[in-house]
Order: structure tokens, then sequence, then C-alpha cells
């Protein structure tokens, strides 16, 4: 059997690292422009009409990222025997590796996340966001060193240092040294703040926690302060919520104003409900503990709910005949969703005012919003101000944009 030349073979294989690292580094951008247009709160409401299909999209960049790095495994031995004596291109190498072993492993999972249980979904949605938050300016800077012109000015810039070190004596270069260790102490003093608090930033998962909730809540003084919570929920029979609500919105936040807010039930119904911000108030409630899951994979645990079971409000109004659906209305004028009659009248369906023995802030959708348990939370409609019986299905806002019209939580019934 003929050997082939180690020369043909090296640059043979050569071409085929170079052609994995290009695909993927065009894939590494658009993983990272698609993962954070979906990750700004900002803008759910302006991509909402192509958010299914551009997760849909980041989803296949991903896999097809995973299948290059597989490709490449075969050639990793090799790869870094050539980067023997290259500390730098060697430690390079450890970490783009570690950070597409970590998106990988942390992707697979909120992609599988309706198998996988709301743990580890929360857990990994942590991961993908910090490793995002290192890897993008990381694979910035390597791209931007790393590119022909920026080599092509080290090398003429090192040139044009040798050549002054010959030129000039011993002092001089001291003196060079000097001035350069000097410009490089005054950018660790202006970068170092910034850099400080841009690590605090990437640490935070971001949202609200249940104690930021009271906090809002208590300085809100917006007519909230009617609430008075029962005994179970202040303190928490639940032991305070663990994690913490991440912010989404579709249209602005509606702004609460006691003296003009409404609440109603109407539809096929015995006799329709009104309530005003007053009368709600004085409302009998009850507590509950429950999980809260959102489909994009993160989680809050063991918060205590109080408000109005549905089920009771439907009976007050009383279910007419015809009705088959409950259409839930939100005060921001655009969302909507939707409940079967009968997965409305399930136990833990709750229309709730406070969570943690706090009024629920406008942030997280008080004064007033419905809390479904065991879907996923884009059924559980925030700023509730109207609740309509319907004899025919609804299909609500993420629905029309491709999410599923039953959102049940795996492992969560």
């Amino acid at each position: 059997m003929a050997v082939r030349p180690l020369k043909s073979y090296t640059s043979r294989t050569g071409r085929k690292l170079k052609t994995i690292h290009a695909w993927n580094a065009w894939l590494l951008l658009g993983l990272a422009v698609s993962g954070i247009v979906l990750y700004l709160p900002a803008l759910r409401g302006a991509t909402a009409p192509v958010r299914v299909a551009l997760k849909e999209g980041h989803i296949w960049a991903g896999l097809v990222s995973i299948a290059l790095v597989l490709l490449y495994l075969p050639f990793l031995p090799k790869h870094a025997k050539r980067l023997r004596g290259k500390p730098a291109q060697t430690a390079n190498l450890a970490i783009v590796l570690l950070l597409l072993l970590g998106w990988s492993a942390s992707g697979v999972i909120l992609w599988l996340e309706r198998s996988m249980p709301p743990g580890a979904t929360s857990f990994a949605l942590r991961m993908h966001d910090w490793l995002t938050w290192i890897g993008v300016p990381y694979a910035i800077f390597h791209a931007v060193t790393r590119s022909r012109w920026v080599r092509e000015r080290a090398a003429a810039r090192s040139k044009e240092e040798e050549a002054a070190e010959r030129s000039f004596d011993r002092y001089d270069g001291s003196r060079r040294a000097l001035v350069k260790a000097g410009v490089a102490a005054a950018a660790a003093l202006i970068a170092g703040p910034l850099a400080y608090r841009w690590l605090r930033r990437v640490g935070e998962p971001g949202g609200m926690t249940a104690a930021e909730v009271a906090s809002r809540s208590a300085s809100a003084g917006n007519g909230q302060e009617l609430l008075v919570p029962l005994p179970e929920s202040k303190p928490p029979i639940g032991g305070g919520a663990e994690g913490q609500f991440r912010i989404y919105t579709v249209a602005p936040i509606p702004k609460f104003d006691a003296s003009a807010w409404k609440f109603t039930i109407d539809g096929f119904v015995d006799r329709p409900l009104s309530f005003d911000w007053k009368t709600f108030a004085e409302l009998p409630r009850k507590v509950q503990v429950s999980d809260f899951h959102c489909v994009t994979g993160w989680s809050v645990y063991r918060a205590t709910w109080e408000g109005i079971p549905l089920k009771e409000l439907l009976a007050s109004a009383g279910v007419g005949a015809g009705a088959k659906y409950v259409k839930f209305y939100s005060g921001d004028g655009v969302y909507t969703d939707a409940l079967s009659l009968e997965q409305a009248e399930a136990d833990d369906i709750m229309v709730a005012a406070l969570i943690d023995g706090s009024p629920i802030p406008e942030d997280l959708g008080g004064p007033v919003r419905l809390i479904v348990p065991r879907m996923y939370a884009y059924k559980s409609v925030k700023w509730l101000e109207r609740i309509e019986l319907i004899d025919a299905g609804h299909i609500g806002y993420w629905q029309e944009r491709g999410y599923d019209v039953d959102a049940w939580v795996p492992g969560a019934g």
C-alpha cells in the first residue's frame, strides 16, 4: 500500500480545518445575532410575527454547528499536535471548544424542553445566557485579532519596533517600556470599572425576584395597598418564591389607575359581572403554592399566590348554555388567550392579585393576572381585565404565531 506524502496529507488536513472553521464562524455569527434578538425583551413585540421561525432557524443553525464540531473531532489530535509550543493558540482552541460544548449541551436541553424537567431547562437557560455574554465578545475579539489586516499591521509594527530597538540605546528602550507600562495602567484604570460592571451583568440572569416584587409593590402607592394579604400569604406558606421572573411584553405595559380600572366577566353567562378596584379588592381570596414555568426555559418555584380561583368566579357569573371556552383579555389591548371550559375548571387556576404576600406589580402583570400553573406562562395572561365565555375556540396571541394551543408543562400535572 502506498504511503501518502506527509506534506500532502498535512496540507489537505489544513484545508479541511480551515473550511470547518469558516463555516462554524458564519454559523456562530448567525446564532449570536438570532440568539440576542430572541433574548432581548424589548424586541418581543416587534419580532412576534417571525419569532417562531427565528427560533426554529436558531435551532437548526445550532444543530449544524454541532455536526461541524463532530466532523472536527477526528482532526483534534493532529491539530493539537501542530499547536505544540504555541500556548496562546492552544489556549484559544481550548476556550472555543469549551464554549461550543457548553452552548451545544445547553442548547439541546432547551430544544428538548417539552421532554425535560423544568429544573434542567432553567439551569440550561442560565448557562446558555452566561456563555453567550462571555463567548460573543470573545469571538469578536478573536475574529478581529486574527483578521489578515490586523496581522499584517502587527507584523509591520513589529518590524518597525525591531528597527527602532537597534537605533536606540538601552536607556531609550527602558524609557519606551516605561511609557508603554503607563499607557497600559491608564487603560486598565479606565476599562477596569467598565469590565467589572459588565461581568456583574453577565452573572445576573435578569428579571425580578420575589423580594424585588415586594419592594416595588411597597413603593407603588397606586391603590394596591387595598389588598391586605391573608395570614397564609405573609409570611408566604411556600417559603418564598425561588428564581427570577423575566419581564416579557409584546406591547407597552399598561399603567394601573385604580379610579378607572374595571374587571368584567361576560359572554355566555347567566349574570354578567363588573367590578371596580375597590370592590375587586374586597372579594374573598384564597392562597395556593405553585411553580411558574416559561416556555423559554426559566422557572420560578414555590411561589405563594393569593387571589380568586377561576372556577369560583365562573360559578358566580353562572356558566350559560352554549359556553365551551373561556377567553381572557389583557389590559394592554393586544394580548388574548383561552382555555376550554373543562380546563378552566381546574382547582389551581387562579385570578391572582398577590405573590408572596405582596401585590403583583405592573411589570409582573399586576394588578391582576391569570395563573395557570400546569401550563407554560404564555397562557397566564397579564394585566387581566376581562373574561368572556364563548361558544367556539379562540386562537390566542402566541398561538397565531406558531405556539401550541395547549401548553402543558411536562411533569407538572
